[in-house]
């Protein structure tokens, strides 16, 4: 069973930084990602998803290639391949993989605008290290699907960094 982390972030860079932490944890085989979307909130309140994979331009790929190659046989080559890369686009575009888009579009309406989350499916991971790494990003907890007991390291160590961090004092309050 996959595992859904949802974290909330200040801002887009801070959410793409952890994804390339996470990413980078990835090919260090600490995690395994089904999906990484960065969930964005403009100051004009939309909302946009910067998905990890994007879809319609491997369909159009894939397409384009199939099409090309079933044109070769009917001595049309040109005209299979512009086919075959729409109709790939068109299947790419409509398929959804990972993290449900309705949802993470709904999560997004909630956040402040100006801010970001970050959405991450796991398949697999070794927890205190991919915990110890993202923790100093710092980030509030959304939503886990993670046992309670996780889900409390979690919630811990990502508020430890913004205890740390805390308002600074004036000489005034010293």
């Amino acid at each position: 069973m996959a595992t859904l982390v949802v974290i909330d972030y200040e801002s887009e860079v801070k959410a793409e930084e952890v994804r390339l932490a996470l990413l980078k944890m990835q090919k260090e085989y600490l995690i395994d990602l089904a999906d990484a979307v960065v969930v964005v909130r403009d100051d004009k309140g939309k909302v946009r998803l910067r998905q990890l994979y994007n879809l319609t331009a491997a369909g159009a790929v894939t397409g384009g290639f199939w099409g090309a190659l079933i044109g070769l046989l009917f001595l049309n080559p040109l005209f299979g391949m512009a086919v075959g890369a729409a109709a790939g686009a068109i299947s790419g575009a409509l398929r959804d993989v990972g993290i449900n888009d309705s949802f993470m579009k709904e999560l997004g309406e909630t956040l402040k605008p100006g801010t970001a989350a970050l959405c991450v499916l796991i398949r697999q991971m070794t927890p205190d290290k991919v915990i110890a790494e993202i923790q100093q990003f710092g980030g509030t907890l959304i939503k886990t699907n993670l046992c309670n007991e996780n889900e409390a390291k979690l919630r811990e160590a990502l508020a430890s960094v913004q205890q740390s961090a805390g308002p600074a004092t004036s000489p005034s309050q010293a």
